[in-house]
């Protein structure tokens, strides 16, 4: 017991940190994610207004939204998602690098929202995409976006998967 408190004091003393490495990647995946955006309707006025001054999404530091699906780890799809553009969708997330996550962004991304009832609108993008976070909200606030935002950095510090 007096070993463990001497060598422990021995690396304080000398700034040593012991972790595993996946937990530094981890850490590092959570606070660097680039977005590439999907919208459609209202959802993505939301989301841009959440890059505005008045909410300001860079203090996440999550504002580097990404135009090329090869630059970006994170899909955020805000509005519904019909079946003309489901293959599109499908195909950037394919060329999205890997580890790549996926946002479901408003009650048209989780679950058709209003639109459930039309032909043309997949009733969630989770039917072909594995969402990792849902957020709802008909549109919801950016400050739910940053609360979605939030909750995926946790999931990916602890290294949870989905998928």
């Amino acid at each position: 017991m007096v070993l463990e408190n001497k060598e422990a004091q021995l690396l304080e003393k000398h700034n040593i940190l012991f972790s595993k490495l996946e937990k530094l990647w981890n850490w590092g995946r959570a606070h660097s994610f680039w977005p590439l955006s999907y919208g459609c309707n209202c959802c993505p006025i939301e989301m841009m207004a959440a890059g505005a001054g008045r909410f300001d999404i860079a203090r996440y530091g999550y504002e580097v939204f990404r135009a090329s699906p090869r630059q970006a780890d994170l899909l955020i799809v805000a509005g519904p998602v019909t079946l003309k553009m489901k293959p599109v969708l499908q195909r950037l997330y394919a060329q999205m690098p890997e580890p790549k996550w996926v946002v479901a962004m408003g009650n048209c991304a989780t679950a058709g929202g209003p639109y459930r009832d039309a032909y043309s609108v997949l009733p969630g993008c989770d039917s072909f995409l594995p969402v990792d976070v849902y957020l709802p909200g008909c549109p919801p606030r950016p400050e739910a976006l940053f609360h979605a935002l939030l909750e995926l950095k946790e999931k990916v510090e602890k290294g949870e998967r989905i998928g």
